[in-house]
């Protein structure tokens, strides 16, 4: 009988380096505070390409957005990326926000239009004398200095976008306009970010479009999202999680094994740069960087820590 011989499986024997981004909010309250900042106390020492910290709508987080990059500068050696949208403000009063980051020595930015004021699926209307779109945006910090921009892209298309050819047209105009690097919306089935990849270099685009990673900490919830921004839920996923919702254990175990399961079968497939939002919560993000093989540096970890202790 003819041996079969299996070759691993290539998450169990990649050699290439991978590069892991966390995404985190800014506090509301001393609570939220001090687990943001063990959050960050736990994944700095993963050595992260970047951390990005998001902002409110209509700048309802501007200063504490501010604050908490100029923070994650100055005391963990992380490199943040500042987010900044159009919503709400004048193109001055972006541009001001924009050169306070550069000034602080902040050298990356997340343009993004931003939701509407009145929420998910409401319409969306340009501030007066605002950024009309994204790629306005991006055009004019690129006129500021000399950012990293990073921008969206959508494996399901944006909800206001009338095809996937229209979605496609308006990330490349933001790459024309100078963005450097696209992060996906988070998606659970692998092979909608392969096709969406596949439409995106067809049309000629070669930067990073690197998959937004969500591990899910609460179905419910995660899923009523989804559904605002356009994003599947599977039903498999659903199936998983279903008869926990007074089970929290369990829910986090299943958790961790399904983001597990996505990361793998994408490096499996050739995916090294994977983007973590993590809900300011360490514990599963941490987990599934460590199964990826990223361990921390001992001693950035005790900077971190006692940097988390002193917040």
């Amino acid at each position: 009988m003819q041996e079969i011989v299996r070759e691993p499986r290539r998450s169990r024997r990649h050699d290439k380096p991978i590069d892991v981004s966390f995404e985190f909010f800014p506090p509301k309250t001393p609570e939220m505070e001090a687990n943001l900042w063990e959050a960050i106390a736990r994944l700095a020492p993963l050595a992260p390409k970047f951390v990005s910290v998001t902002y409110g709508a209509g700048g309802s987080t501007r200063e504490r957005t501010h604050a908490t990059v100029s923070r994650i500068l100055r005391e963990t050696g992380v490199k943040p990326a500042a987010h900044l949208t159009c919503v709400g403000a004048t193109r001055a009063e972006v541009d001001e926000v924009a050169r306070a980051y550069w000034d602080v020595g902040v050298r990356h930015i997340v343009a993004l239009r931003g939701d509407p004021l009145g929420g998910l699926g409401s319409a969306y209307v340009p501030a007066p004398g605002g950024y009309a779109t994204s790629t306005d945006l991006v055009r004019g910090l690129r006129a500021i200095g000399d950012f990293e921009i990073s921008v969206s892209a959508y494996p399901e298309k944006h909800p206001e976008s009338a095809s996937f050819d229209q979605d496609i047209d308006v990330l490349k105009a933001k790459i024309d306009a100078g963005a450097t690097r696209a992060i996906t919306q988070f998606f659970f089935d692998n092979e909608i970010y392969f096709r969406f990849l596949d439409r995106v270099r067809a049309a000629g685009i070669k930067i990073p479009i690197v998959p937004g990673i969500t591990p899910v900490q609460n179905f419910r919830q995660t899923a009523n999202f989804a559904r605002k921004t356009g994003a599947g839920v599977p039903d498999w996923l659903a199936e998983r999680f279903d008869g926990l919702d007074d089970d929290p254990q369990t829910r986090r175990l299943i958790a961790a094994a399904v983001a597990a399961e996505q990361v793998f079968d994408l490096l499996d497939r050739g995916v090294e740069q994977f983007h973590f939002y993590t809900m300011n919560r360490a514990d599963l993000v941490y987990a599934i960087c460590h199964l990826l093989g990223l361990r921390a540096r001992a001693g950035e970890a005790a900077q971190a820590s006692q940097s988390s202790v002193m917040s």
